[in-house]
This record gives structure tokens, C-alpha cells and sequence, in this order.
């Protein structure tokens, strides 16, 4: 057929052509980080709109959110409000100096009182509110609480003090709960407990709370220590912000040791290739950014970048699926970060803090060690 010879000789020289690599992952700098601090700082304490989760015992429970919670309120709901906060901490001890410090401090002064804490725990304790926030929101807390204590700060120790009381009570709340956990809850949202553990474990490492560790190791070696063959395809659902089976991975990798996590990890996802190819595990694409729910993708693929970045963490430097782990991890930092825009309250009253936890590697950092940008 006529162009056949010219087609074969096309086709061949696009054939060795060199392989472009796929651009680096961005840099977080300060001026990054001044952007996902003005995120923050416009949600902490927006009142409306809010999404509450309120159970009304009589009609004196009818009040805003500023009443019921007076540190925590802003940012849509709860437990964005608390990682807003914990947001603003973290880029505090990262870049001390930046243009925004003055007014993250001010608006972490404003919240962070010890009557406004007061009036959280009281909430917190109060009837019908056993499972409050109940992993998320409680487990982000926790990771404020920690940030608080590991930064060398005469306000943050103030602020630290403050907010003891509902620490206590939540810790309370938490030791009470998993120990009557009778299966693990394995979603791509809030209530997902792989990923709650990961932040609760975290947390009780980095304040030296070994009975409370030994609690959230037990629960995860409970769940998850003899799970094989996790159903990566099934991923994701329309509306998750964490992968079930990453968050999972990450969470054991803190627990077990590096050749107990390989060989874990060979047995719960052999799905993941040793050729170096990221296409295994793709980064997903928001349909509509506007909406509150569809815009969780777009945090999937930060929480995905992170967890990846963990497992990664916890293998041998000469394991064979590096490549592709890193490969992926790349690709997905890529995509979170570039959905953190802001133009849409939906999505940027809670992806700022995502994005935050990945860029400052709050997940794989150790206890006691510098935070750097």
C-alpha cells in the first residue's frame, strides 16, 4: 500500500527518540508556604458557612458554632478548623520569619485561650457526643497538641497549657474506644482508621505516652497485620480524600520493622511493579472542585503522595519497588499541589493543611528532630 514504507520508518524514529522525564515535583519555599497559610488564616474564623455535627439534648444546646465551639468553629466544620490551626503551627516552626508569621500568631492567640479550651472540653465531655470527631477530627487534635509541644516557643508552651483539657479528654475518649473497636472501618473518609492511627501513634511517640501506644500498636496489628492482597483496583470511590489501602500500608510501616514491613507489604500489595513505572497507581482528577464532596479527589491524590512517601520511608534502600513507589509519589505530589488554589471554599478550607502535612513530611519526620522546609 502506498506510504507504508514512509509510516514504518516515522514510527521507528519516534520509537528512539529519548524518554523526556516527567518534570520535578514542586519546591515548597516560603512564598508556597505564605500561600497555604492565607488559606488558613481566611478560614479560622469564618463563622459561615458551617457544616455542624451537633446533638441537641434540650433547647439550651441551640447556639452557633462561636458558642458551642470557641476555638474551633471557623474553616466549615470542626475538624478543618483544627487542622487550620495545626496548619498554621507547622508553617510557624518552619519558616519563623516569613511575612505571615505576625498574623498567624495573632489568630492562633485569638483561638488558642485557655477559656475557649475550657469551653471545648466541656463540649467535648458533654452527653451524646461519645463519638465526636471520632477518629479524624480527634486524631488531627492530637497532632496539634504535638506540634505545640515540640516547638521550642514561649506562646506555643502557652498555648500548649490551654489546650491540656481537652487533650486529656480526648485521649480519654480514644483509650476508651479502640480497645472496644471490634473491626477496622475501611473508607476512603473521616472515619477511616488506618489513618487515624497513623496521626494517634504519631502523636503518642512524639509525647513519650507509651500506654497509649501501646494501645494504637495493638489496634493496628489487630486490624491489619494479617491482611493480603488489598483491592487496589477497587480505588477510588467518588468521594475519597484517603486510600484505604495506602493509609493502611502507612500506618503498619510505623509499627513493624523494615524487613517485617517488606515482607508485609509484598503480601498486602503485590500489585506494585519493579520496573520503575508509576503507572500502577494514577493520580485522579476532581470533576467539580466546587463541590464538597467531589472536591475530596483532589486531596486523595496529597494524602496518596504522603503515604507513599511513607512507605517508601520504612523500605531497604536496595528494595526493587522504589522506582515505582517514587514514581507515583511524584506524580500524585504534582497533582495535589497543583489543586491547591484556593478558588474554591469547598476544597480550600481543608487542602492547605494537606498539602502542608506532605510538603513538611509531618508523617515521616521523627519525634525531636528539626522541622525543615
Amino acid at each position: 500500500m502506498p506510504g507504508w514504507p514512509g509510516l514504518s520508518i516515522l514510527l521507528f524514529g519516534l520509537s528512539i527518540l529519548p524518554a523526556f522525564p516527567a518534570p520535578p515535583p514542586p519546591t515548597f519555599d516560603e512564598k508556597v508556604a505564605e500561600r497555604f497559610a492565607k488559606l488558613a488564616l481566611a478560614c479560622v474564623g469564618k463563622q459561615y458557612p458551617n457544616k455542624i455535627s451537633h446533638v441537641l439534648n434540650s433547647d439550651a444546646d441551640v447556639a452557633p458554632p462561636r458558642k458551642l465551639t470557641p476555638a474551633f468553629y471557623g474553616c466549615y466544620d470542626w475538624h478543618s478548623s483544627v487542622h487550620g490551626h495545626w496548619l498554621l503551627v507547622r508553617l510557624l516552626r518552619t519558616f519563623p520569619s516569613a511575612p505571615f508569621a505576625a498574623q498567624a500568631r495573632d489568630a492562633l492567640r485569638k483561638s488558642l485561650t485557655k477559656e475557649n479550651l475550657k469551653q471545648e472540653a466541656a463540649y467535648l465531655r458533654g452527653e451524646g457526643r461519645a463519638s465526636f470527631e471520632r477518629p479524624y477530627g480527634l486524631a488531627w487534635f492530637l497532632q496539634l497538641c504535638a506540634e505545640l509541644r515540640e516547638w521550642d516557643d514561649d506562646q506555643a508552651r502557652e498555648m500548649s497549657a490551654n489546650v491540656r483539657p481537652v487533650e486529656d479528654a480526648a485521649i480519654e475518649r480514644l483509650k476508651a474506644w479502640l480497645p472496644k473497636l471490634s473491626h477496622p472501618v475501611r473508607i476512603g473518609e473521616h472515619d477511616q482508621t488506618a489513618f487515624g492511627l497513623g496521626l494517634m501513634l504519631d502523636y503518642a511517640r512524639s509525647t513519650k505516652d507509651d500506654s497509649f501506644a501501646k494501645i494504637v500498636e495493638d489496634s493496628a496489628r489487630k486490624f491489619f497485620l494479617a491482611d493480603r492482597d488489598c483491592p487496589l483496583n477497587y480505588e477510588p470511590s467518588g468521594e475519597d480524600f484517603l486510600s484505604p489501602c495506602l493509609g493502611e500500608a502507612d500506618v503498619m510501616r510505623r509499627i513493624l520493622s523494615q524487613a517485617e514491613f517488606a515482607k508485609w507489604l509484598s503480601d498486602f500489595m503485590p500489585q506494585i511493579p519493579m520496573t520503575g513505572n508509576g503507572d500502577w497507581l494514577k493520580p485522579v482528577v476532581s470533576p467539580d472542585p466546587s463541590d464538597p464532596k467531589l472536591a475530596h479527589l483532589d486531596g486523595l491524590n496529597l494524602s496518596r503522595a504522603w503515604m507513599l512517601e511513607g512507605i517508601l520511608s520504612a523500605l531497604p534502600n536496595d528494595d526493587e519497588r522504589r522506582a515505582s513507589l517514587q514514581t507515583a509519589a511524584d506524580a500524585h505530589r504534582r497533582a495535589g499541589l497543583a489543586a491547591v488554589t484556593g478558588a474554591h471554599y469547598e476544597g480550600g478550607h481543608w487542602l492547605g493543611s494537606f498539602a502542608v502535612y506532605l510538603t513538611t513530611q509531618r508523617g515521616i519526620q521523627k519525634a525531636g528532630t528539626a522541622v525543615a522546609p
